[in-house]
């Protein structure tokens, strides 16, 4: 059987053309306009148009900084090594790039893999921390775009797999090498491990998200593994509607940190864009030096040659004739449609009211 693997992922416009960023924040704030009262399409679309045109010049200014968004050429490079592992181990794959908010869309990759008469899709969102307007929306688009298709073969999802052990030693590695290049010693008093999450509206964590808790489990669980006992969290906030976000915002954080340097790890990101290049390589650099900090910033290891078989770890289970759950897979939380498993949902027996003991803790998070 052969299957079309969709590469899900959020997209950037390559250069800093103002056309092309207006139509993509448009298309972001649309897609988030639940979080803001309208009682019409139109006052939707409005709304999306205003704001997009608030936010582009700022933007612009940023892509203009960083030479443009490296994103989709990194999003492509990532879906071969994906693919190869996945024929090395003797599937059938094909793996397609879906973008959110950019070329190549969501719909023209199941387009794609309907004209290559794949049998079945699966669907894998390339963000490590599931999260309701990455893993969770990219799926119901990948969804409706089946929909409006004329596909008629099975569709799976995956939303949460931050879990995976080996992509966690990759980070650990990735921190852990960046730090000793640097000259940095993570578990000295003059350092501060700083962990930069993307941050989220509060009105999605109080519907129910688990992003926070899956910040705070992971960043634990990162610190456990290179012997740091103390760190911080802090939120790359985007605070483009009068709403709450995440708390604290990392440039908060910054001012508050009581130590020589700090060294920050992106930790909701697999590949470099303007979150990194630019809200932390110059806005949140300019920040650590108005405050007397030497600033080193983890580098995304999105080349690093052991995540093609990270990704093939992840998609084998639903290739091949075994039941998900043999690998942990569960029913996903986040998003309760059938077919969607995910690596975060606790482990409990058929009559269990509560969540096993570990997810308990992982509830609890720490307090940073």
């Amino acid at each position: 059987m052969s299957t079309g693997l969709v590469m899900l992922n959020f997209g950037e416009p390559a250069e800093p053309d103002r056309e092309a960023v207006v139509d993509y924040l448009e298309r972001i704030f649309y897609a988030n306009a639940d979080l803001e009262d309208a009682d019409t399409e139109e006052e939707r679309r409005e709304r999306a148009r205003q704001l997009a045109q608030r936010r582009a010049p700022a933007l612009i200014e940023e892509y203009g900084e960083i030479g443009g968004s490296p994103l989709n050429p990194q999003s492509e490079r990532q879906a071969e090594m994906a693919e190869a592992e996945l024929r090395e181990r003797g599937y059938n794959v094909t793996t397609y790039v879906g973008m959110q908010y950019t070329e190549p869309f969501i719909e023209d990759a199941v387009e794609h893999a309907r004209a290559d008469g794949m049998d079945r899709l699966v669907g894998f969102p390339v963000y490590p921390l599931c999260g309701p307007s990455t893993n969770v929306i990219s799926l119901d688009e990948l969804d409706e775009a089946v929909a409006e298709s004329d596909w008629s073969g099975p569709v799976q999802g995956i939303t949460g797999w931050h879990r995976h052990p080996t992509y966690n030693r990759v980070r650990a590695d990735n921190i852990a090498a960046f730090a000793d290049a640097e000259g940095v010693d993570l578990t000295a008093a003059e350092t501060t491990l700083v962990f930069s999450a993307h941050g989220t509206p509060q009105h999605y964590l109080e519907e129910g998200s688990r992003y926070e808790i899956y910040v705070e489990e992971w960043c634990s669980a990162m610190a456990g593994m290179l012997g740091v006992e103390d760190y911080r969290i802090g939120y790359q906030n985007h605070e483009n509607r009068d709403i709450p976000w995440t708390e604290p915002e990392v440039e908060d954080l910054i001012e508050e940190v009581d130590a020589e340097r700090v060294v920050v790890e992106p930790v909701s990101f697999l590949h470099e864009q303007s979150e990194t290049l630019s809200e932390l390589d110059i806005e949140l650099a300019e920040e650590a030096a108005d405050e007397g900090l030497d600033f080193h910033r983890v580098p995304i290891p999105h080349d690093d040659e052991r995540l093609g078989g990270v990704f093939a770890d992840l998609v084998e289970p639903f290739l091949a004739d075994i039941d998900p759950e043999y690998y942990q897979y569960r029913q996903c939380q986040c998003r309760d449609e059938p077919g969607t498993m995910c690596l975060n949902a606790p482990q409990t027996s058929p009559d269990a009211t509560e969540p096993s003991a570990t997810d308990a803790a992982a509830q609890t998070g720490r307090d940073d």
